[in-house]
């Protein structure tokens, strides 16, 4: 436990070592955000699950620990530290920093930055990145710019001087990564409907996802996503284990209409992912399921209906993205999830989180007539 005195009292950083700790933890952003009128209250039962080293995968390869900073009894802020294993970062001795947030008090950050960097020192490490929540593959950087909006299924949404706190203590730019929003329907550029009128090459098939073969079409994200990706910036591998955990977590909010694959000469080439916006069925639920959260919940996801989705899984195999198909393979991809997307009522889609030097994915967006709304920043400091 470490302590700091000052006028405005004691000031201790506690672990968290108990599931009420935990809870506390987890219900810390929403006293923060009390007067921001986008935040989201998540669902308690979908945190407590995400950060259980019993129930989430991710523990079994990354050490974690998460702290609460305490004032006078009261929690005033929060942040985890990750050393992963197995990736990038075991060998280059990174390790990150997590779900921070705090009072506006620099102070707390100043505490909370010590601890867990001192955590992350006598691990090793000789770097920091973050914020990760609680790795690349989940809720990445702080927002910097589009405060203005509610934040997407599993998207973050932070006050703007959690930025400013996190660069006093020295940390500097790593890699901004952006949230394009789109209006379903608006046109596609007259270039790109030019180019989905032509005739599929040889070989080539789209279909959607099968339920009859869930495990199948899981497996075949899986591999695509690893094989598209493994370039990217600080890339982290889904295992089959991670895979497992998805195809559990992803199967109740799955519209098979919403999930796209291309085949080519029977292969799996490219797919996509929408899924509906939880967020935007929470709204007044406080992260609570009971009595009567379940009930609000389904209604407004099955009758209502929710008007806009996120996609936060897209890829095209490498070998398969060069020419005229691989130019031709995400635009078959988005635009079956546009039809479909439409035809449920979806008003707008968000497409996150993308890195800022992946010229492919930025230039895809933009071709199609989306814009960066949000950008998300994660930031970097070398540990002496």
């Amino acid at each position: 436990m470490n302590s700091n005195s000052g006028a405005a009292g004691s000031l201790q950083i506690v672990p968290v070592d108990s599931l009420a700790m935990m809870k506390r933890f987890i219900r810390l952003p929403t006293r923060l955000h009390a007067n921001d009128p986008n935040w989201v209250t998540p669902l308690d039962m979908e945190r407590e699950e995400t950060f259980s080293r019993e129930k989430n995968p991710l523990f079994r390869t990354t050490e974690v620990q998460f702290w609460l900073a305490q004032r006078d009894g009261r929690d005033v802020g929060r942040i985890s530290a990750q050393v992963e294993t197995g990736t990038i970062s075991a060998t280059d001795k990174t390790g990150h920093f997590g779900l921070i947030a705090a009072e506006d008090d620099p102070t707390i950050f100043a505490a909370l930055f010590t601890t867990a960097e001192s955590w992350l020192k006598a691990r090793g490490m000789k770097q920091v990145l973050g914020p990760f929540n609680l790795n690349i593959n989940e809720e990445t950087g702080v927002l910097v710019d589009g405060f203005d909006t509610p934040p997407m299924l599993l998207m973050g949404h932070d006050l703007p001087y959690v930025a400013q706190h996190i660069e006093a203590r020295g940390y500097t730019k790593a890699k901004d990564v952006y949230a394009y929003i789109y209006d379903i329907d608006r046109p596609f550029p007259q270039a790109v409907e030019n180019l989905l009128r032509r005739e599929l090459p040889k070989g080539y098939r789209l279909r959607k996802l099968d339920f009859k073969q869930y495990r199948r079409d899981i497996g075949d994200i899986t591999d695509i996503f690893n094989n598209a990706w493994c370039d990217n910036w600080r890339f982290a591998p889904l295992t089959e284990v991670d895979t497992e955990h998805l195809a559990k977590a992803m199967k109740p909010i799955l519209n098979p209409d919403l999930v796209w694959f291309v085949d080519v000469d029977g292969e799996p080439a490219g797919f996509g992912v929408a899924l509906p916006n939880i967020n935007e069925a929470l709204e007044g639920l406080d992260g609570k399921l009971l009595p009567f959260g379940w009930a609000r919940l389904l209604w407004r996801l099955k009758v209502k209906g929710v008007k806009t989705a996120r996609v936060p899984l897209m890829g095209v195999k490498r070998k398969f993205a060069g020419g005229l198909g691989g130019s031709l393979l995400p635009f078959l991809i988005i635009d079956a999830m546009r039809k479909e997307a439409r035809k449920i009522g979806y008003q707008k889609v968000e497409l996150s989180w993308i890195l800022e030097d992946n010229i492919g994915m930025n230039r895809i967006n933009q071709g199609i007539g989306a814009h960066a709304y949000k950008t998300y920043r994660v930031y970097g400091k070398a540990l002496a």
